[in-house]
């Protein structure tokens, strides 16, 4: 079997973490979204839209349903919203948001990370999160660039910006008008299969990684927190060439 063997079995490891690391995202987001009101997609518009979205990125029914049924059984367990921010390789910025039942534990995880990293440090809340924008982003199949607009106006969106590409169009709402601007594409396109849909921070401005040591400290950070399992979402200004 020899050295291919190897490489396509660590291949297949990396691929199964993604998707354990994925699966226990959403399957906490799920049971916050369920805990936070009754636990029925049809009475509750927060988990029907995250029900949406595990079903975007492929998380499987199995998945959905163990969360939702922990939920209804009366779990008593929490989760808390941490949010850790740092310069990266580069004088890149980072943002880290973990989902944890256990404060201190996630601080020391991402600090950690931080501290491994060549050019990487922790930063004191606000340092980083100032130069990113909250916004509603959505990117999917439509041309119709007028269409869309008079939909958004109808349902009282602010739309901050709105163009088409080769066919995919790329909606950017307001953060406080994700849920609206999510309802009135999805009653002028029933049928929409978002490649995007989400509430996320975008970065003001961003930095190019040219130098092969600050790339290669960029990816093992970026290893590092996606190894975390408080890890929730992570958010940089990075842009590397040809990735």
């Amino acid at each position: 079997m020899g050295r291919a063997h190897e490489v396509r079995a660590a291949s297949m490891a990396k691929t199964a973490a993604k998707k354990s690391k994925l699966y226990s995202r959403f399957g906490k987001e799920l049971y916050i979204a369920a805990k936070s009101g009754v636990p029925d997609p049809d009475m509750n518009l927060s988990l029907r839209r995250k029900i949406a979205e595990a079903k975007q990125n492929q998380v499987p029914a199995d998945v959905i349903k163990r969360a939702i049924d922990k939920a209804k059984g009366g779990s008593d367990e929490s989760y808390n919203e941490a949010r850790y921010e740092g310069f990266g390789p580069g004088n890149s910025t980072i943002i880290v948001d973990c989902l944890t039942d256990n404060t201190n534990r996630s601080y020391t995880e991402v600090k950690t990370c931080f501290n491994k990293c060549h050019g990487a440090k922790m930063a004191n809340a606000g340092a980083v999160s100032f130069g990113y924008a909250a916004v509603g982003l959505f990117k999917f199949a439509y041309e119709d660039e007028e269409a869309m607009l008079d939909a958004m106006m109808e349902a009282e969106v602010d739309v901050e910006d709105l163009s088409v590409e080769d066919g995919v169009m790329t909606v950017r709402t307001a953060f406080n008008d994700f849920g609206k601007g999510q309802d009135a594409i999805e009653k002028l396109l029933p049928d929409i299969a978002f490649d995007v849909c989400e509430a996320t921070l975008l970065p003001d401005e961003y930095v190019t990684l040219t130098e092969q040591e600050d790339i290669d400290a960029y990816h093992k950070l970026m290893d590092m927190l996606d190894d975390c399992d408080d890890v929730n979402k992570v958010y940089t200004n990075v842009v590397i060439e040809g990735e």
